[in-house]
Order: structure tokens, then sequence, then C-alpha cells
């Protein structure tokens, strides 16, 4: 099976590089740089020509703060290239993977999210997302949207890699602890990812929205404080002390959800594929890093 992956350079995308080494389909990998997904006439030309089973599209906008003022740039990138995409894949017959975000709901559960939840993103970036979501599923292409969550690793701009970026240089750090959610190894959603194109050619595969984050709901702070113990643990260097604040002490741009934990039961019993072990991850990536 043929898969073309659309965002190699990205977070997720350089994890679908390292996984497909060992997964035995036919890959091409292509970056922004080579395929800039706003350029619609260049995306039909390069899966013209390509001619893959599955679409992968790693590719986004995903400044959430930053989008608050580039509205325009969040949807071009986030809803209409995605609209577009879509659009050939339905054309060409190819299947098509999304990957989308816990920001499309509003933060106001107190219990998991399951894919049929309503949805109400507080922010341009989720809103774009959402969007993208709703314009892949009004298509007549096979597709699987891939929702997930607080995304880190090795590679790219995260959570983790700003935490030590931080506690090089600062004794005492001031992390929001009243936001709740589901970090997430981008490792793992890559795996998940190459396990759901391998489902494409079942004959009774169907198209949806599937969720896929970490096993154990943390808060920002909680999950600040599991980095800087594998940190201890492994020798580096780690701040005096953490301190635990409210998102109304640390204002963004944009709003972020209170609680975007997600149901990955449904990935489970479909995929056979567990929530990502984020806690393993961590002595993991800082191990990859140093």
């Amino acid at each position: 099976m043929k898969i073309l992956v659309l965002g190699s350079k990205g977070q997720i995308g350089r994890c679908l590089a390292d996984q497909i080494k060992s997964n035995v389909n036919e890959t091409v990998l292509t970056t922004r740089t080579e395929l800039d997904i706003t350029d619609f006439s260049q995306v039909k030309g390069k899966i013209s020509e390509a001619k893959p089973c599955v679409v992968i599209n790693a590719a986004a906008y995903t400044d959430v703060d930053k989008a608050e003022s580039e509205e325009e740039l969040a949807h071009l990138v986030n809803h209409h290239a995605v609209s577009n995409l879509a659009k050939i894949c339905a054309e060409l017959n190819c299947g098509l993977i999304h990957i989308s975000t816990d920001y499309v709901f509003d933060g106001g559960e107190v219990i998991p999210y399951l894919e049929t939840d309503t949805t109400n993103p507080q922010g341009v970036y989720g809103d774009s997302k959402l969007l993208g979501e709703m314009a892949i599923e009004a298509s007549d292409c096979e597709y699987m949207i891939i929702r997930t969550a607080w995304v880190f690793s090795e590679y790219g701009k995260n959570f983790l890699k700003t935490m030590l970026r931080l506690g090089a240089t600062n004794e005492h750090l001031n992390i929001v602890g009243d936001q709740i959610g589901c970090p997430t190894y981008a490792q793992d959603v890559a795996r998940f990812i190459l396990c759901v194109s391998d489902h494409f050619q079942d004959p009774d595969f169907e198209s949806g929205i599937v969720h896929f984050c970490g096993d154990n709901p943390v808060s920002w702070y909680q999950f600040a404080v599991e980095i800087f113990e594998s940190c201890s643990e492994l020798g580096l260097r780690a701040p005096k002390s953490l301190n635990c604040i409210s998102t109304g002490d640390y204002p963004t741009l944009a709003i972020r959800p209170a609680y975007s934990v997600m149901d990955c039961q449904k990935g489970y019993q479909n995929f056979g594929m567990p929530p990502s072990d984020w806690r393993k991850a961590i002595p993991h990536v800082l191990n990859k890093l140093r």
C-alpha cells in the first residue's frame, strides 16, 4: 500500500518518518517547501502523480495564540486547504487521514469527551480545525479524522521542550494548574496513524472520527512535575520549585479549554491500540534530547 505524507517536517510528521522506517508500506514524504497544501493545484498534481492509497495530512497551522491575529491564514491552512484536499482524495479515490485537536471542545465538561459529543471551539485555532473536520465529512472521500492533544516529543516546539528551556535558566517556575488534559507522545500518535492506515484496505472500513491521546489526565502543572522528576532521576537540571497558578494568573490571547480530556475507547476497540503512555515516554524523550 502506498502512502503520501503531507507535512513530514512537523512534530508528528517527523515521528511518522521515524515509524515508517520499520513499516512495510511504500511511502512518499513531503515537506511544506516541497508541497504547500495551500497551493490547491500543486496538491492535486502531487497526489495525481504519487497515486497513493492513503494521504496522511500532518500539515497544520498550530500556533494557538497567533491564530487570533492571523485568522485568515489559520483558516486557509486548517480549513480551506483541508477541504480542497478532501475533494481531491474523493476524486482520485484515495483515503485521507487527518490530524485534529481537543481544542474543538469548549472544556466545559467534567467527564472525557466522546467522538460524538458536541463541539464548541473557543478560539480561532479550534474553529479552523473544526471547520476542516466538517469539510472532510462533507466530502465523498474515505477518511479518518484523528483528534489528539497536548502532543510532545523530541522534535519541534512543545511543552516538554519549553519546560527544559525555562528550567535551564530559572530556579522557580509558575505553571498553570487548572487546565486538565492528556499529554500524548507524538511517536505513539504516529504509530496509531499507521495502524489506522492499514485498515483502509479492510472491506468493512468505516469513515469517522477517533480520539487518540494520553492515558492519564493531568494539569499542565502536574505534567511539569513529572518532567522535572524525570530530569532529576536522569541527572539533568531541574528548577528548585514549581508554583501552581491559575489560568487567570497567566492570561493568553486564545482561550484554552479548562478540561479537554478525550475518551480513547473507540480507538482501542477498533484498532487495537491503547492510549499513549506519556509518563513512560518522558524519560525516553529526555534521553534522546541529551
